[in-house]
Order: C-alpha cells, then sequence, then structure tokens
C-alpha cells in the first residue's frame, strides 16, 4: 500500500494531504490574517526602515543647526508667545515610533492574532523590551551636546513613565538632568491625548526649534477630521513639513488609519476593515 504526503496551498490555508490507498485525510491548519503582517515586517526587517529613519534624523540635524542660528526660529506657531527669541532652545519628540521602536507588540498581534488593547500595551511598555529608532540617540545626543533640551512629549501614559525611562536610558537618550522632560499623558489632570496644551507649557520656558513625530497629531491638535479635512489642515502648514516638523513613517498605526471609519473604535473589525477598503482607489483592472 502507498502513501503518498504534499502540501496544497490555497486561498491562505495550508493543508496537509496524506493519501492511503483511496482514502485521503486532510490536516487544514489556516495561516491567520493580520492587516498589519506587512507593516510590522517593514518596520521590523527591511533596510528601507532603518534608511528612512537615519535619513530623517540626519534632515533633523541640518535643520537644528540652521535653528539655532535663527532666533526667530519657532516649530511651535500656535504656542510660542511673545518674546521667546531670547528663551533657551529645546526640541519635542514623541516616543512611540518616533524615537522607540514598538515593532515586537506590533509582530506579537500579528503572530497571536490579537488586537490592540490598554492592558496588553501597558504590559508591553513594563516589560521595556522597545528598541531604540535607527538614528534617533545619536540626533537627540547631538541636540544636547549642543545645550538643547529634549522634550519627550508621548501618550504613553504616566504610570509606565518609570519603566519607559529605565528604557530609554538604556540606549543613552538624554534624560534631562534637573528637569523633567517627560511630558506623558495623564500625568497632569488636563494632559489630554492632544499635545498642544503640553507643548504651550514647554514654550513659556523654552523656544521649541523641532517637533518630531510619526503620527498627525504629534503636530496638531485638530487631526481626528475627515479625509479632506486632515488634507486642508496638512497643506495649511506645508511649509513646515521637512523644516521645522519632521514625520517619522508608521505604517503599523495611526489616525490616517482610523479616519476612513470616523475614528469609531467601537465598531466590529469587520466593519472598520470594509470601510478601509472602501476608502481605497482601485485600478479597475483594465
Amino acid at each position: 500500500m502507498k502513501k503518498r504526503l504534499f502540501l496544497a496551498v490555497a486561498g491562505g490555508v495550508v493543508a496537509l494531504l496524506t493519501t492511503v490507498g483511496a482514502s485521503t485525510h486532510s490536516y487544514a491548519q489556516a495561516v491567520p490574517t493580520n492587516d498589519n503582517l506587512n507593516a510590522a515586517l517593514w518596520t521590523q526587517k527591511s533596510v528601507e526602515f532603518k534608511a528612512n529613519t537615519l535619513g530623517e534624523f540626519a534632515l533633523a540635524r541640518i535643520r537644528l543647526d540652521q535653528a539655532l542660528k535663527d532666533k526667530n526660529w519657532t516649530a511651535a506657531p500656535a504656542e510660542q508667545k511673545g518674546a521667546f527669541q531670547k528663551l533657551p532652545p529645546a526640541i519635542v519628540v514623541d516616543v512611540d515610533e518616533t524615537v522607540l521602536d514598538n515593532s515586537r507588540y506590533q509582530t506579537w498581534m500579528v503572530l497571536n492574532d490579537k488586537s490592540f488593547s490598554g492592558d496588553t500595551w501597558t504590559k508591553f511598555c513594563q516589560a521595556q523590551v522597545s528598541e531604540a529608532v535607527p538614528g534617533a540617540v545619536d540626533f537627540l545626543k547631538y541636540a544636547d551636546s549642543k545645550g538643547v533640551k529634549v522634550f519627550y512629549v508621548s501618550n504613553r501614559n504616566a504610570d509606565v513613565e518609570d519603566a519607559s525611562r529605565q528604557n530609554m536610558q538604556r540606549f543613552g537618550f538624554p534624560m534631562g538632568g534637573n528637569v523633567d522632560t517627560f511630558f506623558f499623558a495623564k500625568k497632569r489632570p488636563e494632559w489630554t491625548s492632544d499635545k498642544g496644551i503640553r507643548r504651550a507649557v514647554i514654550a513659556k520656558d523654552y523656544r521649541i526649534l523641532l517637533n518630531i513625530g510619526d503620527n498627525f497629531g504629534d503636530f496638531v491638535d485638530n487631526y481626528k477630521g475627515t479625509e479632506a479635512e486632515r488634507l486642508k489642515v496638512m497643506e495649511e502648514n506645508k511649509a513646515h513639513w521637512g523644516h521645522d516638523w519632521i514625520m517619522i513613517a508608521n505604517p503599523t498605526y495611526g489616525s490616517w488609519e482610523s479616519t476612513p471609519f470616523g475614528n469609531n473604535f467601537k465598531l466590529p473589525a469587520d466593519e472598520q476593515r470594509k470601510a478601509k477598503r472602501g476608502a481605497l482607489d482601485a485600478w479597475n483592472g483594465n
């Protein structure tokens, strides 16, 4: 009696088929689909990601040198008030996917068919396994060496600040010395996810030279509108992009992803995906 073993792949399902005589047994194990597979793979394994972030931080160094020579330069046009030209220099940076790479959390979700939750995110932050985004440490050390104070304006909650500090300190990120430079969400009651109010606190005592982030909300508070509304705000601030506002590429998550379904995270995953698919402009195949 002959036994044959072969592999069949169809529709994303891997099936192991064995035939014994006339009978066939199928042992099928579906490979879970996850919208973030390619994005997480790109972030974690591609040289393109590393080349992109190294390039953005190289640009940031050029812009910082220019800003230090121009007393009227500010990256906080909405928050910088009065005679800011006389204030000491600072830069504002986001943390997640800007200076810390959390792709291990993204890949955990992909490989285990999970979605984001506050509990697992807190556990991940407490584990202190984030890596430094390529180019981030060298640039921020350079800024610090120039006497520029580095402020971390992050939407990580204040309850993971200590773990975040320890994680970042291991890589050599500037810690601020005797100044508290960690402006995490909920550290004060009024510090919500919108970052303008935190930039305003910094702008009272410092001239903000650069703002660096990976999400539209790292730069403006009116980032939750429709696609057309977001495009309008982006165009209104066109002069800042690549000048004093520097965006780090993040294809894994952000306000862009939830815009198609109106930022309504209560919608089931299938409805969210349907809305995202419906937002795409596609070739008709002809």
